[in-house]
């Protein structure tokens, strides 16, 4: 019979039991983040976001690998080309590689060839690939305030909910 493994003080990962520690007393999982300004967040292909009056909201960067049926903003959002928004998305800078339908508001939009887009775009800079599918109205902004994101998820409106 082979020894036991030594006790190292590791406590051994079963069904139920946490990896990491909970959250501080008083504290909610609900509350914003502390790091929000960093890194990249990404909605994978296998990921559908549906619903009413839904706002997806990045402090920094984030990728779109599925589908989102409702607005994005972020300081930098690209849609990859298995990615696509139906609604607006609002972001400092925009890639588009997929799909976007609705409206495009941002101070840099990159529109790359597997583009597909059909929407309102308000900017400052344009960029459209050879072989991107592009409708809809374009516009560039006179003002530039009028394309910075709202990244205050506290000013949009939210559903009061039974977490709190």
């Amino acid at each position: 019979m082979a020894n036991p493994a030594p006790n190292t003080g590791m406590m051994s990962m079963g069904m139920g039991l946490r990896s990491t520690p909970p959250p501080a007393p008083g504290s909610s999982p609900f509350a914003p983040s502390a790091n929000q300004g960093a890194g990249l967040s990404v909605i994978g292909t296998d990921l559908t976001i549906l619903g009413q009056n839904i706002a997806i909201i990045s402090q920094n960067r984030l990728q779109i690998d599925g589908d989102v049926r409702g607005d994005v903003v972020g300081k930098q959002v690209t849609i990859s080309s298995d990615g696509s928004v139906i609604g607006t998305v609002s972001a400092e800078k925009i890639e588009v590689h997929g799909g976007v339908k609705g409206a495009i508001r941002a101070a840099v939009v990159i529109v790359h060839p597997t583009a597909q887009v059909d929407a309102d775009i308000l900017h400052q800079t344009l960029s459209v690939a050879e072989g991107a599918l592009l409708e809809g109205s374009l516009k560039k902004s006179k003002d530039p305030s009028e394309l910075v994101p709202n990244l205050d998820p506290g000013s949009y409106g939210t559903k009061t909910s039974s977490f709190a």
